[in-house]
């Protein structure tokens, strides 16, 4: 019988059917608004704040050789490279002069855990092109000391070429972190922290791959290259239930939410055939980049089609706040008051999809303030048990 947490219960119970959820969703209507926290000169992606409230942002290497690659956000909205100038001093340009392996080639994740620590994801393949040798890796730095402390590398079994290493969660008892790859051959990776060792797991299973009847549409249009080809990208959105029990992970490229339990995803005894079995489907959602369980068990989805946010509660789906401003929402962090914070990277604005546009990209931080009742505020109570 596998063990299902409260939020786990929640999600079931709400995104059986996609019609049954879209007959309860309230009206698209916003009830809250965006505040600007920091605008950047380059192409963010990632956000986490840690539990002092220090706000770190990443910056990957898609179309320009970005001159910061994690940054600490200052109080007046800059940004000073973290944890100093060397481990972001990696260029493109250099690639056979610096190291890849204590150097940040292409970040795509930064998040804080409960334990005093920022965690790094590097799948080391700038322009999501070939992954550069000795590069991917999990860097762990301590705020206390505002230094590296521990740094994970992986070899071709877990992060293979063509892989791309993207977002990460961590267990609350800090010993494990679950990744996805949203590579050419999706896949999740379990990485033991107490001794580095890693795992690639569910590797071309259907909950990991790009679902192919799903078109990305931004601004009401297929979002395209110029030669037609589309969004395509495996395992990339994940969230972990409060208690950290349960994770739950999607395409991009897909519409269908998926959960484990994380007591299947961490016995490295338990035969594949075994875990796949595990694997549950949830329901149909629509394409999204950025997921996150707040502390009273709500569901956040980055709707990247329409500029928006919304929240999964109970049986309710809400549009928490559309804004133009807010271009393709990307990754979600909540602060020790239980404010949220998403990052807009402005995906379909890349010179990939728009050429005339350039290489630079300038993208936002935004925090989401509380509309009427409070809506935007997430939850840092105990986790729920079940």
């Amino acid at each position: 019988m596998l063990r299902l947490t409260i939020v786990t219960l929640f999600l079931g119970t709400l995104l059986t059917t996609a019609s049954m959820a879209q007959q309860r969703a309230a009206p698209p209507q916003a009830t809250a608004q965006l505040r600007q926290v920091a605008s950047f000169d380059h192409q963010v992606t990632g956000v986490t704040v840690s539990k002092e409230g220090r706000i770190f942002v990443n910056f990957p290497r898609w179309t320009e050789d970005a001159p910061v690659s994690v940054a600490e956000v200052t109080r007046d909205g800059q940004i000073k490279p973290y944890p100093d100038g060397e481990w972001n001093s990696w260029r493109n340009a250099k690639k056979d002069q610096i190291s890849a392996g204590d150097h940040f080639v292409c970040v795509q994740s930064v998040v804080a855990d409960a334990q005093g620590n920022l965690w790094v994801v590097d799948p080391a393949a700038p322009a999501t092109a070939p992954v550069v040798q000795g590069g991917p890796k999990l860097v762990r730095i301590d705020l206390k000391t505002n230094k590296v402390a521990q740094v994970i590398r992986f070899d071709e079994a877990v992060a293979p070429q063509g892989s791309y290493l993207n977002d990460m969660r961590f267990s609350p008892d800090g010993r494990h972190a679950y990744l996805t790859d949203a590579g050419a051959k999706g896949a999740l990776v379990v990485v033991d922290l107490q001794n580095g060792k890693a795992r690639r797991v569910l590797e071309g299973h259907p909950s990991t791959q790009p679902e192919k009847d799903v078109v990305v549409k931004t601004d009401g249009q297929e979002l395209r290259r110029p030669d037609g080809r589309g969004v395509e990208f495996a395992a990339d959105s994940i969230a972990l239930s409060p208690d950290g029990r349960t994770l739950y992970w999607k395409a991009l490229t897909g519409r269908t939410l998926y959960r484990i339990t994380t007591d299947a995803l961490e016995n490295p005894r338990l035969p594949g055939k075994d875990l796949e079995a595990r694997v549950e489907r949830v329901g149909e959602t629509e394409p999204t980049d950025g997921l996150w369980v707040d502390g009273r068990g709500r569901l956040y989805l980055s709707a990247i089609e329409q500029d928006a946010v919304k929240v999964h509660d109970g049986d309710r789906i809400t549009t928490l706040v559309q804004d133009k401003r807010l271009r393709w929402p990307d990754t979600f962090s909540e602060g020790p008051d239980g404010t949220i914070y998403v990052t807009s990277s402005r995906i379909q604005d890349m010179s990939w999809f728009k050429p005339a546009n350039g290489p630079r990209l300038e993208t936002q931080l935004w925090r989401i303030e509380p509309g009427v009742g409070g809506e935007a505020i997430g939850s840092v109570g105990q986790p729920q048990r079940p």
